[in-house]
């Protein structure tokens, strides 16, 4: 089949009440713009007629078995034809009679343009008080923090898109995380990202949406986390680990007293559960970028990559083996101390320190042991590519 310069896509399920709204708005922007165009509806398993109504007025439909938000827009975007694609809710809420500003950026070379409602203005009652100033502004603060990108609305439903960008992105989700998976993964793949006013009125359905405020807000969350292992392992990790190296040196030869509070043993124990857990999430970062790295999840970075072959496995171990004699050479320190006091009640000053840092370094290095095998073992297909002569990551 010829290629098509635009495709309208709406995802769809059991929108019947507006679908037709929709389609004709769509169809008027395509004859005045004169652009070749379609207007395709991939639609979810709708029960209430919604597909008949389509065909009625000249639409594609496509129907996709697999439900979810996310698997119906791919399943769209699949069967499109158009060399761009502008997608938007089947609800009336977005103007398919007005893409003129997204066609503009597209033509002009952009590979995503996102609408901003935010900037373009939100009807009284079409976004719930929550959505609009809780939970959009926060997940797109996050969003932008992660990703170092610029877009102010993350979950705009109506975007464009360059076809062929977007299917090189390989995006799996099925739900409503998959507009954050969109605009991820564009940034990372370093494409052309730009944003447009766009407004946002109140649907015309007398049901309740689809969306569901809780549930798929944690989805676009832990989707934005779980993208980012630095955030979500790495620095906070970093931060415990060097808060714990810093109180426990300050406490290691004694209690420290400001003012009328003082310092001592329990919070040299805290210090040190600080350093185990900050060494195990920093594992966790090491681990969890180099899986989403094998796998395709996350692009890969030729610093990282570097950094990976000077962290050998021998170097991990030899780290590790001297945490551990450090270990044991404070527990004969604390038993030392013991002894000089006939084995009798424990001192804080004197015992229990060299036994909480002697318990510190041994579960270090034996937990930093375990994570340089483990993350080897996850290395071998990547090895075993390279000698094969095939690329890492491909």
């Amino acid at each position: 089949m010829a290629e098509l310069e635009l495709t309208i896509l709406m995802p769809c399920l059991n929108e019947a009440e507006t679908l037709a709204t929709c389609i004709s708005k769509a169809q008027a922007f395509l004859r005045r713009t004169g652009i070749q165009g379609e207007v395709v509806i991939a639609d979810n398993g709708s029960t209430d007629g919604s597909q008949e109504i389509a065909r009625q007025l000249g639409a594609v439909v496509v129907p996709v078995a697999q439900r979810g938000y996310g698997a119906a827009l791919a399943g769209g975007i699949e069967a499109a034809r158009g060399r761009y694609v502008i997608m938007g809710d089947a609800d009336d809420s977005y103007d398919f009679s007005a893409l003129d500003a997204f066609v503009a950026e597209l033509r002009k070379g952009a590979d995503l343009v996102m609408g901003n409602r935010f900037r373009g203005g939100i009807a009284p009652g079409a976004m719930p008080w929550h959505h609009r100033y809780i939970g959009n502004p926060v997940l797109s603060f996050i969003g932008r923090l992660f990703f170092r990108t610029s877009i102010g609305d993350f979950h705009c439903g109506l975007r464009g898109f360059s076809r062929a960008a977007v299917q090189g992105l390989y995006l799996r989700t099925t739900g409503m995380e998959f507009a954050s998976e969109m605009v991820v993964k564009a940034t990372q793949a370093h494409l052309v990202v730009r944003e447009v006013p766009t407004t946002l009125s109140k649907d015309g359905r007398s049901r309740p949406p689809h969306l569901r405020s809780f549930r798929d807000g944690w989805r676009h969350l832990r989707f934005l986390l779980l993208f980012s292992p630095r955030w979500l392992f790495l620095y906070p990790g970093a931060a415990l680990l060097w808060m714990g190296l810093v109180v426990g040196g300050v406490l290691l030869p004694g209690p420290v007293r400001y003012g009328s509070v003082t310092f001592d043993i329990h919070t040299f124990l805290v210090a040190a559960l600080c350093i185990i857990v900050g060494l195990q999430s920093i594992s966790f970062a090491v681990i969890g970028r180099r899986f989403a790295s094998r796998y395709g999840f996350i692009p890969r970075s030729d610093s990282y990559d570097r950094f990976l072959e000077a962290l050998t496995l021998e170097r991990i171990l030899l780290v590790s083996a001297a945490l551990m004699l450090i270990g044991l050479g404070a527990l004969v320190w604390g038993l030392g101390e013991w002894a000089a006091r006939d084995f009798g009640d424990l001192d804080s000053n004197t015992t229990m320190r060299p036994a909480i840092l002697a318990m510190t370094a041994l579960v270090s290095g034996f937990q930093m042991m375990m994570s340089g095998f483990m993350s080897s073992m996850i290395n071998i297909p990547i090895y075993e590519r390279r000698v094969a002569g095939t690329p890492a990551g491909q």
